[in-house]
């Protein structure tokens, strides 16, 4: 078990390098319903910032009118207004934050559920090559970063630009030589703050990268507890661990750093300035160009401007973030599926309760960037009814040949088809409610048993779902402490691989297919289950079309006849006593030892078994 850092098919930093604030443009299918309580917030921040920067000018008003002039009662009505414009001022903050919650949550849920829709509709493919900790990464911390930019820091970066541009404008109105100084002063600061915004993308981009990696690592081993447990092997994992922490940390730590040198930069500078601004404006008073009170009320408004300063280097570094989260959800959202309903579907003409032909003709299968074909103009026919066992080596093709029948994969060449009509012509919905599966390596969900079984018909009645218990010989969900309501916890690790296997051989029986493909579903249980399980199973597949990869001759004698496959092509058909008594490869892959030729004869008890 190794580190996915240098695995991930995430673009990573050359990304980030090139990912900048236009990519944010590629959000506004998700605001733009939201976008009249967007442009209220943001009109409601900027008053709420405006009004406290005009506080000054009625505070220079008190000093150069009544107090100057020693008129008490002069002071009541601009205190008044000063209260006034406060109040003011914390409605529209409250008002702002309503409109916040209301808007940013509900963009958070929609992207959240279309990015979950996309991740559905890609192929599988797609999900062999991502690690799942970079996807669970960029569904929960990148979209809780982008609820925190559309719902707090874009509005507050137009803000602050907004306050400092009419700050800097009152500035210039009070005394024009020394505002105009200010504004030139400030200029090296935007080029400053842009070289470390650049920077701290890039590093922003790379923690998010190593935190997907660390997630990844942290899913594998709870998923594979036992096996690390059994095999010693927890140091050698808290090693790996430790190892992807501490370049997380060292990538947290340079970000950190980063930010710290700007915000440094951005909190000094405007000091010096304000110390600068301090010095002249006495001088400007002394001169008589400026009043005391325009001097007060200029040197507020500088330290006024301090804080949106300020806070444009944590807006921005959220920003950077922010562009680094985007881009890495489109890397997703970018990924189209090859695998998509036809834009002209055909139907199966057959009724439903019948069961279908299944074809594969001169079926070819290449997996991406590989050198050569795995399966090479193949070619078989199972006839409506039939059960048909597929026997070949490990590696020869086999789960990949029964992938092609629902379309986890598809062809790269010639066609499968159903009742006559290739099952790229098929939406998707109708050919998986056509094709049931069940895997030989049996995935079940964090859910309730019934929920489990019911995956592919929700609304099977409580006598099928007896049924098709019976059919797996399942009984023993009766036993668990609920029932059918037992949870069976993560991936049903808190059952056995045979009751696992079990129950997934009742969810495809459940479905009621026109067509089952079993990939070897009976390899985790025992001699005596098997045995009970098979004589039930005949009974489904005399109502179905059936594709069985079977690796012993116990499972082979559930079929009406056998495909051989060798070297990604059907070597020979028959029934099983055909290919014992004729092929060699046959009888070695049935053999207990695969040296033994075995007689025709030698099998003759087996066959009257299945009769």
């Amino acid at each position: 078990m190794t580190s996915a850092a240098n695995e991930a098919p995430a673009t990573g930093l050359e990304a980030a390098s090139h990912a900048s604030v236009r990519g944010l443009l590629r959000l506004w299918p998700w605001l733009r319903p939201y976008r009249g309580y967007l442009i209220f917030m943001l009109v409601i921040a900027t008053m709420a910032m405006v009004v406290q920067s005009i506080l000054p000018i009625i505070t220079a008003a008190l000093i150069d009118g009544p107090i100057a002039r020693g008129e008490p009662s002069g002071m009541y009505p601009l205190i008044g207004l000063a209260l006034l414009f406060g109040v003011l001022e914390a409605v529209l903050f409250g008002v702002r934050r309503w409109a916040m919650n209301v808007s940013s949550l509900a963009i958070e849920t929609d992207l959240r559920r279309d990015f979950y829709q996309h991740l559905q509709r890609l192929p599988v493919s797609f999900h062999d090559r991502w690690p799942s900790g970079q996807l669970l990464s960029r569904v929960t911390s990148d979209l809780s970063m982008l609820r925190r930019f559309v719902g707090f820091m874009a509005v507050f970066v137009v803000a602050n630009l907004a306050v400092i541009v009419v700050v800097l404008a009152m500035m210039i109105k009070l005394h024009p030589l020394l505002g105009l100084g200010v504004c030139v002063v400030m200029m090296p600061l935007a080029v400053v703050t842009r070289h470390y915004e650049r920077r701290y993308n890039i590093e922003a981009r790379k923690a998010q990268d190593l935190t997907g990696d660390l997630a990844t690592g942290v899913e594998e081993s709870v998923l594979g507890i036992r096996v690390i447990k059994s095999f010693g092997r927890r140091g050698q994992l808290l090693r790996t661990f430790t190892g992807d922490a501490s370049r997380l940390r060292e990538a947290e730590l340079g970000k950190n750093r980063t930010l710290a040198t700007l915000w440094t930069i951005i909190g000094t500078y405007p000091q010096l300035v304000l110390a600068g601004v301090t010095c002249f404006g006495i001088l400007a008073v002394g001169r008589g160009s400026l009043s005391q009170g325009d001097l007060v009320a200029f040197i507020t408004l500088q330290l006024r401007l301090n804080w949106p300063l300020m806070a444009m280097g944590w807006l921005i570094a959220g920003t950077e973030e922010t562009v680094a989260a985007t881009a890495r959800l489109f890397e997703v959202f970018d990924t189209a599926s090859d695998i998509t309903d036809p834009a002209e579907p055909a139907r199966i003409s057959a009724p439903w309760s019948q069961p279908a032909q299944l074809r594969f003709d001169n079926v070819c299968f290449r997996f991406p960037g590989a050198a050569a074909d795995t399966l090479h103009e193949l070619n078989l026919d199972i006839a409506p009814g039939e059960t048909m066992a597929l026997v070949g080596s490990t590696g020869s093709g086999k789960t990949v040949l029964t992938s092609l029948v629902s379309r986890l994969h598809d062809v790269t060449g010639g066609a499968v088809l159903i009742d006559g009509v290739p099952v790229s012509r098929l939406r998707l919905e109708e050919l998986r409610r056509t094709v049931s599966t069940a895997f030989e390596e049996a995935t079940l969900f964090s859910a309730s048993v019934r929920e489990n079984l019911s995956l592919g018909r929700p609304e099977a009645t409580d006598d099928e779902i007896a049924e098709a218990i019976e059919i797996a010989q399942a009984g023993f969900v009766h036993e668990l402490p609920y029932g059918l309501e037992t949870r069976v916890g993560e991936q049903g690790l808190s059952l056995s691989g045979g009751q696992r296997q079990r129950l997934a051989l009742a969810r495809a029986v459940l479905g009621r297919p026109r067509v089952l493909v079993l990939d070897d579903p009976l390899s985790a249980l025992d001699v005596h289950t098997e045995a009970q399980v098979e004589k039930a199973l005949r009974r489904v597949l005399g109502a179905t079309t059936a594709l069985v990869v079977a690796h012993r001759a116990s499972t082979v004698l559930l079929a009406d006849r056998v495909a051989l496959l060798d070297g990604g092509r059907i070597a020979a058909v028959g029934t099983h006593s055909e290919l014992m008594a004729t092929n060699r490869t046959y009888r070695s892959l049935l053999s207990q030892d695969g040296s033994v030729d075995l007689p025709p004869d030698a099998t003759q008890h087996v066959e009257e078994a299945r009769v």
